[in-house]
């Protein structure tokens, strides 16, 4: 492990983020926000300075680790964090650090929990930027990174290893860099097409720009204060299709579009879609009694996707919904979408191998002599792939229930009166990537009322969530860091 060389990366995607600050810059300056254009030009320019003086002051990797991998992936979402306040910061739209912090880590994480109470009241430019932020974490900046800095070489698997959703990133071409590249003009082409279809909605342009930028991010961010309910049915099942696609694996995506028949070779693809359908199906039952039904069945696929998908929209407030579906609810945030998707959570491949070791141990039980393998669909699962996704998941839960007690006693502490149902959906909406939580924390609130405190942890939740646990944790491991 040598630390310097990670500055030289670090800094670099810093300048990169950056230099993104300048699209919202330009959209203040379209709508003549003058103020706040020149504000987040000055958050661009001391982003950009810093990521370029630290890239230029370390010594240029030739080759990374795994663990050098996993360390720059950890420290880069944090500084990504920290640098993407500015914005918020020098415009006063959040002059809080500790609101600010928690609202970018929201955004890179592609998390749609939000401090902002009134998002009519805020500046054009801050509204692109909180997209922004969405649509650069979803695929991942390292990802990017890898696509478009050659500098980082054959470190790039390394990195892409570390911070890729699911169990291992899925290669299109013998050259990772050429998977990346692939990968970005794919999720880019279908941002492109899903604000072109919005425009044909009830949308605006700025409007259908921010929507698909939180779309296929998985993000959740909007600009209205009603999320999607405010918007036509036209326009909500266009945002249900392309939540759908972006909780899909883009690999499978790539080899779709040469072959359709690739969806229905892939176990983990129907297991994904009959979660979801399940989950309409018992919402539309429950809620059957709430108004007219093509409405009722509209809005419990659109809950049913954006869980599943931790999107994090919302057309209908669940939190008020009968207990039993909010255990469901519940649920889905342990769910999330296929791997290689830009969904958090847990995702259904790791599900499906978690039911398919049980099963086997099951039988074990019965036929103590026989031998059995773990099946996903037709496929063998390695016994290495199976102990991994169980000590993954078994972390997973053990972060929810520690991050659910530390909740808890510390609102306790400050005076909160949350209850047991908000502590833990929070928890879980947070690691997850979700965004709404239950109860006093359900889609019609915001987190403003939480403790600072909390929201540090919240921040910190979702970081570790987006990019899968191990980057993150690992940075306080006396063993990464050893030479």
């Amino acid at each position: 492990m040598h630390p310097r060389r990670l500055l030289h990366i670090i800094g670099a995607v810093v300048a990169a983020i950056g230099a993104s600050m300048s699209v919202p810059a330009a959209t203040s300056f379209i709508y003549r926000e003058w103020s706040d254009g020149w504000l987040i030009l000055l958050a661009a320019a001391i982003t950009m300075v810093v990521g370029w003086y630290t890239r230029n002051r370390f010594e240029r990797p030739s080759d990374l680790s795994m663990k050098e991998g996993f360390a720059v992936v950890g420290l880069t979402w944090i500084a990504m964090a920290i640098f993407g306040t500015l914005p918020f910061l020098l415009t006063g739209s959040i002059s809080d650090f500790t609101n600010a912090i928690f609202e970018t880590s929201a955004g890179f994480s592609t998390t749609g929990a939000s401090i902002v109470t009134d998002l009519d009241a805020m500046p054009r430019g801050i509204l692109m930027w909180r997209s922004m932020m969405q649509w650069l974490g979803g695929m991942g900046v390292i990802v990017l990174s890898i696509a478009v800095l050659p500098f980082l070489g054959t470190g790039g698997v390394a990195l892409a290893q570390a911070e890729s959703p699911g169990p291992t990133p899925d290669r299109l071409t013998p050259r990772f860099r050429e998977t990346a590249k692939r990968l970005w003009y794919l999720y880019l082409g279908i941002t492109i097409l899903e604000a072109i279809f919005l425009l044909f909605g009830d949308m605006t342009l700025f409007e259908a720009i921010n929507h698909s930028f939180t779309t296929l991010s998985t993000g959740g961010f909007g600009t209205d204060g009603g999320s999607l309910d405010n918007f036509s049915a036209y326009t909500q099942w266009v945002v249900i299709v392309f939540m759908i696609l972006a909780g899909t694996s883009f690999a499978l995506h790539y080899r779709g579009l040469k072959d359709p028949k690739e969806y229905l070779k892939s176990h983990e693809f129907k297991l994904y879609m009959g979660i979801m359908a399940a989950a309409a199906l018992a919402f539309a039952i429950g809620t059957r009694n709430g108004g007219a039904i093509v409405d009722v069945i509209r809005d419990a696929v659109f809950t049913s996707v954006t869980l599943v998908t931790t999107t994090g929209y919302a057309t209908a407030d669940f939190g008020l919904w009968a207990p039993a579906l909010q255990v469901i609810v519940f649920g889905l945030m342990f769910v999330g979408g296929m791997a290689g998707s830009t969904a958090g959570s847990v995702t259904p491949y790791r599900l499906g191998v978690l039911t398919g070791a049980a099963r086997s141990d099951l039988r074990r039980v019965i036929h103590p002599r026989g031998v059995f393998v773990t099946r996903l669909g037709g496929d063998t699962i390695d016994d290495e792939v199976v102990e991994t996704v169980q000590s993954f998941f078994l972390l997973y839960m053990f972060i929810f229930m520690t991050g659910t007690l530390l909740f808890a006693v510390i609102a306790e502490f400050n005076g909160g009166s949350f209850d047991i149902v908000s502590s833990g959906s929070a928890v879980a909406s947070s690691l997850g990537n979700v965004g709404p939580a239950l109860s006093q924390l359900g889609p019609s609130n915001t987190f403003i009322e939480v403790a600072p405190l909390n929201k540090y942890l919240l921040s910190f939740l979702m970081l570790v969530g987006r990019i899968e646990i191990y980057p993150i944790l690992l940075l306080f491991t006396r063993e990464l860091w050893r030479k």
